[in-house]
């Protein structure tokens, strides 16, 4: 399947927020038949839905596929807007229910798919969104469920923000993430795949600290985490911490510790099954061939065999 050519494209109007004007914008593949279930993808940060094999696997297996660009990210970013801002990730619920009634209108089964921090914020969602009891399940794809930091790191990181946040909203870090992730999936460094690099730059957006409090915020409370439908938690087998792109970034989590996301992942509810993908890179679905192609055969296996009745 091609992005242009195999997509449509919804805007979804959302209500004015403190920058002004704010929409969402909602992909659906053509080859939905609207009578069988369906699958709503979230993006992480500094990201947006340019995953045209993601869908296609879907429909071959018997789904419905859809993807959200979530306010202030992708094509939902206004000129107005800064990006991939927000000061908490409730601010997401809007737009999330709005499409989660779009799509329950044809009244099959609905499943949640997210990675990174939108695994957070779907994680969230599934805790306190209004639309929460019409999802039959919720998949999460390397889930940004704690800081890559060492707790001293972290207090100290949080620290500073809260206390340059209060001076200015918008105050902001240049250059705190590493490029080597964007390198190792973008088809013009070490990767296979192509993207919009005003939407998804190489060297990232500037992080707001104000946005690092709300992640640390919504990761606060998932401590009490009670989601009640069937989990399924995806991740690498391994994790590195890189500064510069080498080849460990094409076999391990580069971007995230594994180890966080084992501890948190499992508490999210009573109904989680954690499957490790041998060799993954931070999103498991841009990970080569080889790799990614067994991360959808024990994703669709887990939904043919689990019990997703309420």
């Amino acid at each position: 399947m091609q992005l242009k050519e195999d997509y449509t494209s919804e805007i979804i109007k959302l209500n004015p927020d403190y920058e002004g004007d704010v929409k969402a914008v909602l992909v659906a593949s053509n080859k939905n038949r609207g009578n069988r279930k369906s699958v709503l993808y979230l993006h992480g940060y500094i990201d947006y839905f340019f995953h045209p094999h993601l869908g296609e696997k879907f429909n071959q297996n018997g789904f419905d596929f859809f993807a959200l660009d979530l306010r202030k990210h992708g094509r939902s970013l206004m000129r107005h807007q800064h990006p991939n801002y927000c000061k908490d990730l409730r601010e997401y619920f809007e737009e999330i229910s709005i499409t989660i009634k779009k799509i329950k209108q044809k009244g099959n089964p609905v499943f949640l798919l997210a990675h990174s921090t939108g695994g957070l914020t779907a994680s969230y969602y599934m805790n306190y969104g209004k639309e929460r009891d019409s999802i039959n399940g919720l998949i999460l794809n390397s889930p940004f469920l704690d800081f890559n930091q060492s707790p001293l790191s972290k207090s100290i990181s949080l620290f500073v923000a809260s206390l340059i946040s209060k001076m200015s909203t918008y105050a902001k870090i240049e250059g705190a993430l590493s490029s080597a992730y964007a390198e190792s999936i973008h088809k013009d460094y070490f990767g296979e795949w192509d993207f919009n690099l005003e939407w998804k730059p190489i060297k990232g957006f500037p992080t707001y600290f104000i946005w690092v409090l709300a992640i640390a915020k919504a990761q606060t409370e998932m401590k009490t985490s009670d989601i009640q439908v069937p989990i399924l938690l995806m991740h690498s087998s391994g994790s590195k911490k890189i500064k510069k792109y080498s080849k460990e970034a094409m076999t391990n989590d580069i971007v995230l510790n594994i180890e966080d996301i084992k501890r948190v992942g499992e508490k999210l509810g009573d109904k989680v099954e954690r499957l490790e993908i041998k060799n993954a890179q931070h999103d498991i679905f841009l990970s080569p061939k080889a790799v990614r192609d067994i991360g959808f055969n024990k994703m669709f296996s887990w939904l043919e065999s689990t019990d997703f009745k309420k």
